[in-house]
């Protein structure tokens, strides 16, 4: 790494702490250069894929470090160990003078957010995440029951084409025919070598379980991913301009593990593999972008799931809120808030069923500092959801400990 590039070299010894979970400033990431490693989680929801013994060329901190937000792990010397030392305004450098390292960081954030959203998934949806290109099907038939003929057609068209053989063929092609003249479905089969997309409001970007080859950068207009689980709609995220998605299926050629619709109008950058390649070299800017967006979402799929070890439905969603507040960095100092969602997008958000959510919502909305302003939650009191939150992950670690005792 010799270049303007001016990485610092650092010691830890045997058993000394060099990062903390839940501190903030993280501020720079580790690459090992010699030494072993430990990582551990205060709530371990699943094992580390790969296991938590770090070694040489292993990197650590990354998540919290380009994400700008609180440490997601704590992380402690099992040998003398020496590392090299990242700062966040030197990625962009380390992209361009060392891509190898990038490309590294990039596919084990791209296998560790498919591994962290299929746990995320088994626990809170009770299902898997993954699907094969048949459940195309099943999307179509969802959205042609809720007469949303564009998203319809559209999965409609990807099931005929990746399932020549599928049992449903004549079904869909009956199916297709009919709400055609219903339909502005674009870009059935992608389009090639078109960079800029245009993509009318209600129109369907991609699919679930249909396989794909382009991640997508949006210009103007807004995206929401969602993902169809016992027959509900689950809203999984509303993206904005500068926002990247659907790189999963670029950088590891699996279907697609939710589906991408245009909430309004909206232009897209489509970038496929062999330009993504180009990129990392020449345009070290987007590779750094994506990699605090994927950050981003590591964190909060790591948030997510300690969420879900939370016993207490009233618990859960107070929790919910809080990391919503620390995703959109609003200060708990502010005094009042209006958090973009209602109540029943907070239940489906923590995974409740809808009776059980609508009870814990209302117990909830029992706090005098709650109310709901035109279907969404409205909170006067930012430091009264940070007490709530913080006394029921008291409780349950209390629980816990109560539990593992009396085992």
């Amino acid at each position: 790494m010799s270049n303007p590039l001016q990485l610092s070299l650092v010691k830890f010894n045997k058993g000394a702490y060099i990062i903390v979970e839940g501190k903030q400033q993280a501020d720079c990431f580790y690459i090992i250069r010699a030494g072993k490693v430990q990582i551990s989680k205060e709530v371990e929801v699943v094992e580390e894929e790969g296991g938590n013994i770090l070694q040489a060329g292993d990197f650590f901190g990354v998540v919290s470090t380009m994400s700008s937000h609180s440490h997601i792990e704590t992380a402690r010397a099992l040998t003398d160990v020496t590392m090299i030392a990242v700062q966040r305004e030197q990625y962009g450098m380390l992209i361009k003078s060392n891509s190898p390292v990038a490309m590294k960081i990039i596919q084990q954030f791209s296998r560790k957010m498919r591994y962290l959203d299929d746990a995320l998934t088994r626990i809170t949806l009770k299902s898997n995440a993954e699907k094969d290109t048949s459940h195309l099907f099943e999307v179509a038939e969802y959205y042609a029951r809720q007469s949303q003929y564009n998203q319809a057609y559209y999965a409609y068209h990807q099931y005929i084409k990746n399932c020549p053989d599928g049992e449903n063929l004549n079904l869909a092609k009956e199916r297709m025919a009919k709400i055609k003249p219903y339909s502005k479905a674009v870009y059935l089969d992608g389009s090639g070598d078109e960079f800029n997309r245009n993509y009318p409001k209600g129109t369907m970007i991609f699919s679930e379980s249909q396989p794909g080859k382009e991640l997508f950068i949006i210009q103007k207009g807004s995206v929401k991913i969602t993902k169809i689980v016992n027959d509900n709609e689950v809203l999984l995220a509303l993206l904005k301009p500068g926002d990247i998605f659907g790189e999963m299926a670029l950088l590891e050629d699996k279907p697609r593990s939710a589906s991408a619709i245009a909430h309004e109008e909206a232009v897209l950058l489509a970038v496929n593999k062999a330009n993504f390649k180009r990129m990392v070299s020449t345009q070290p800017q987007i590779v750094t972008r994506l990699t605090q967006l994927l950050s981003e979402r590591i964190w909060f799929i790591y948030k997510q799931l300690a969420n879900t070890q939370i016993s207490d439905p009233v618990g859960r969603m107070y929790d919910a809120l809080l990391i919503q507040l620390e995703k959109q960095r609003v200060p708990i100092s502010n005094s009042s808030y209006t958090f973009d969602f209602g109540p029943q997008e907070l239940i489906n958000m923590v995974g409740l069923p809808k009776s059980e959510g609508t009870l814990a919502v209302r117990k909830m909305f029992e706090n005098s500092r709650l109310k709901t302003v035109d279907n969404h939650i409205y909170v006067h009191d930012l430091e009264e959801i940070e007490k709530q939150a913080k006394y029921y992950r008291k409780m349950e670690k209390i629980s816990r400990a109560r539990k593992s005792k009396s085992h």
